[in-house]
């Protein structure tokens, strides 16, 4: 077998040192997600919605494009692509609001190249916030983002929000809603009471739920009912409710279980719902966005103790 000349041997074990690090790749100078030069943020000037809007958008420039050379690059998790849009939320109403808003980053065609969900909380009577999202890392393969825009906002009562993560309410138990799951027509939202308190928490049976419009009113010509068994059989069996005691730290779960079929009639969407753990609990109004269809009929199943 053929054998290097000795005065190459340091070239080699160099170049055998650096490949342990990384694989070889050709660097084009192009950048990449998270690799061009930063640029200023271009301002945005756009009617948002129900007072939230984007302010402007920060996207880096590409790197300029160097002689093609070949190195060795290596092996690093995805990077940051550097996007972010700055936004502003002004509360029009008479008291504060606690704000949960989505904002898609697009290519030139529209289309979404990602999204990020934004909570602002308390934001007073005729008070403006100001605050910033960062869109993070971007799917390989992605047009490039040339723009941001407010898609949806959900604003309830800051007193009737759910408390964040980490915080317990006075009351001592946290009330939230999960994103659910949708199959073949079937929807269903959990529902999550956390006893963050220091002391026990009873419940026995159905979460109480009042169901409200856009203007957070009540919405009439909606059955609840016990159980989803005549909506189907695919969230399982309905079970009886039975007493549940959560030890601090404990949590129990009830769900939301509808179909969004649409037939005859008006079809009936319910963007909130107020829900009270028990009789007597303080309110927490949630976003499940419940695309009820014609159907006129909304399944809830008890409190059961969460699986551990």
């Amino acid at each position: 077998m053929r054998r290097p000349a000795p005065l190459l041997l340091p070239a080699l074990a160099a170049a055998l040192l650096l490949s342990a690090c990384g694989t070889e790749r050709a660097d084009t100078g192009t950048g990449g997600p998270g690799r061009g030069t930063p640029s200023s943020a271009t301002q945005v000037t756009d009617p948002g919605i129900d007072g939230v809007r984007i302010t402007s958008v920060t996207i880096p420039s590409p790197s300029p494009s160097p002689e093609r050379t070949v190195s060795v690059v290596p092996d690093l998790p995805p990077a940051d692509s550097g996007i972010s849009a700055a936004y502003e939320v002004t509360n029009q109403g008479t008291e504060a609001m606690t704000y949960t808003i989505i904002i898609n980053f697009t290519n030139s065609a529209g289309e979404v190249m990602g999204n990020k969900r934004e909570t602002v909380r308390a934001v007073g009577a005729g008070k403006t916030v100001r605050g910033t999202v960062r869109l993070g890392v971007v799917a390989p393969g992605s047009s490039s983002v040339t723009r941001a825009a407010v898609s949806d906002v959900t604003k309830v009562p800051a007193d009737e929000a759910p408390a964040e993560t980490g915080d317990c309410p006075a009351s001592g138990v946290r009330v939230f809603a999960d994103q659910g799951d949708a199959a073949m027509g079937l929807r269903v939202v959990g529902l999550h009471l956390q006893n963050c308190g220091t002391r026990d928490y009873n419940v026995h049976g159905y979460p109480l739920l009042e169901l409200l419009d856009d203007n957070r009113e009540p919405v009439d010509g909606v059955q609840i009912l016990k159980g989803s068994g005549e909506i189907t059989t695919g969230a399982g069996p309905d079970e009886a409710p039975e007493p549940v005691t959560l030890r601090p730290g404990e949590t129990a779960l009830a769900s939301l279980v509808w179909r969004n079929t649409t037939q005859s009639g008006t079809a009936v969407n319910v963007p909130y719902v107020r829900v009270r753990a028990k009789e007597g609990a303080d309110p927490v109004v949630v976003t499940p966005g419940l695309d009820l269809g014609t159907t006129g009929k909304l399944g809830v199943r008890p409190w059961k103790r969460a699986a551990e």
